[in-house]
């Protein structure tokens, strides 16, 4: 049977609660070999256990000595990298039905729970959700005042913190939990892996349909991978789990972005990564790259805001009409066709209040554009995007609601070779994660207009060839690459 040894910094920190024979220094703890050799129950409450702390190493000494310690390092690592867990819906209305029966002006409120325990009844739940999410003796946890998402931040407490009422609660709290048996925190089904699938409800024309999104849950769930979808409001909980899926328009200097970088940083797989997204979300960067390996594109030309062309300049490279793009733009936003010196005087200043730079390219009209799904450097799936009805585009913006034309899916291996191998040739020099290649067929030769690192997945679309394959290909490469960081760590 395991005894219980309590950790403090000193002695003296001590005095206001009973005599216990259990009591030892932290230093003590740390140069005491023989401990190893007793199955233990440790209640580590330095008051600082910061990376490199005393306490810190304690948590993380217990752990190699085969002790059970709250809280273990993985713990202290969560709470100092910032990663915290959210409450489910109706946890998260009792958290707001109490901030607001407090004070509905307070931005935040802070509560400490001590052992799963709180001085407010009503937050008696939550409190013991939090304990079980992080099991940690003492905690200070602040909660926003908003009806979801309340968790702010967690922090670990000191005992010299507490007041006289708070040192009777936290007594009882830990002669309570002292006389419970150990046990790990309760889950639902262990799975191998934790997959954040990032996506932004509100978005007009996401990458992925809300069906599509669910086909991503249940497929991963049935490979054992628990898939679950958030938002910019969930980023706090980033490094809970192994992979980050983005699943939402990307641009730079946006949320997108930042959460891609801060995933890379921390290790974890993440598609799209961040050097995929400068390579492909700008146009400019994107030419001068394929023109450089020598990948047939259309005509373009560079245009700067401060050494401006005219309209005959152009044509006399590219002929007319001409193409002028937003570095960029998506789903055909930012991109004008002009036919004239006023048209491009007209788009150029349009385009000037947003870019300093801008891509002009010759006008080649086809029915369709080809996208080709890659995934590390795999043709994936092949669709047709047809021209809207009566447009020059594929999306048609022009009016109060947005139009696209026809779609038609093709099996891989029935699609012009020439397609498949320029769009796999370009995709290679962006990387290896998921990407759309938008080819253009003329004349039994191709054209590659772009490299999307975030393309659109749709259920009823792309997956009309592969069905339930496709996303189970993409989600095993999440898994493959999680397996390869499992091994290296």
């Amino acid at each position: 049977m395991q005894s219980t040894l309590i950790l403090v910094d000193s002695i003296d920190q001590w005095r206001p609660y009973y005599e216990t024979e259990t009591l030892i220094t932290a230093a003590d703890y740390l140069q005491d070999d023989e401990l190893s050799k007793r199955p233990l129950l440790v209640i580590n409450l330095c008051g600082t256990m910061n990376y490199h702390s005393e306490g810190y190493y304690c948590s993380l000494l217990a752990q190699a000595r085969g002790h059970k310690v709250l809280p273990d390092v993985d713990v202290l690592n969560r709470l100092e990298n910032g990663a915290l867990m959210r409450m489910d819906d109706s946890l998260q209305k009792v958290c707001y039905k109490w901030m607001q029966s407090k004070d509905s002006g307070a931005e935040s409120f802070d509560v400490d729970i001590y052992f799963g325990l709180t001085k407010d009844p009503e937050l008696a739940k939550i409190a013991r959700f939090i304990f079980e999410q992080l099991p940690c003796p003492l905690i200070r946890v602040t909660l926003a005042n908003r009806a979801k998402n309340q968790i702010e931040s967690v922090k670990v407490l000191n005992l010299k913190e507490l007041s006289e009422d708070d040192e009777d609660l936290f007594a009882n709290a830990l002669d309570n939990f002292n006389k419970r048996i150990w046990r790990q925190p309760r889950h639902h089904k262990a799975f191998r892996f934790d997959l954040a699938i990032l996506h932004d409800p509100a978005e007009q024309l996401p990458p992925s349909n809300k069906a599509a999104l669910n086909k991503f849950i249940s497929q991963a769930k049935k490979m054992n991978i628990n898939a679950e979808l958030i938002t910019e409001e969930d980023t706090t909980r980033l490094l809970e789990f192994d992979g980050l899926f983005i699943r939402q328009t990307t641009a730079l200097n946006h949320i997108t972005y930042r959460l891609s970088q801060k995933a890379h940083q921390a290790d974890m797989v993440v598609i799209d990564d961040p050097l995929s997204i400068i390579r492909c979300t700008n146009k400019v960067y994107l030419k001068e790259l394929l023109d450089r390996e020598g990948i047939p594109t259309p005509k373009s030309k560079l245009i700067f805001k401060n050494n401006l062309i005219s309209y005959s300049e152009l044509t006399e490279c590219l002929g007319t009409p001409i193409v002028l793009k937003i570095p960029d733009g998506s789903f055909s936003i930012g991109m004008y066709k002009v036919s004239n010196e006023d048209e491009l005087k007209a788009a150029m200043e349009k385009l000037s209040e947003k870019t300093s730079v801008f891509l002009a390219q010759e006008f080649v009209p086809t029915p369709f554009d080809w996208r080709i799904g890659i995934i590390n450097g795999e043709p994936l799936y092949a669709c047709k995007y047809f021209m809207a009805r009566g447009h020059w585009q594929i999306y048609n913006h022009e009016g109060a609601k947005t139009k696209s034309g026809a779609w038609e899916s093709v099996p891989v291996g029935k699609v012009p070779k020439h397609v498949v191998r320029n769009a796999v040739k370009a995709a290679s020099l962006i990387g290896k994660g998921l990407y759309g290649v938008d080819v253009k067929e003329v004349d039994g030769k191709s054209l590659v207009i772009e490299v999307n690192d975030n393309p659109s997945i749709d259920q009823g679309v792309e997956d009309d060839i592969l069905g339930d394959a496709l996303y189970r290909q993409i989600l095993r490469e999440f898994v493959t690459r999680m397996e390869q960081k499992g091994r290296k760590s």
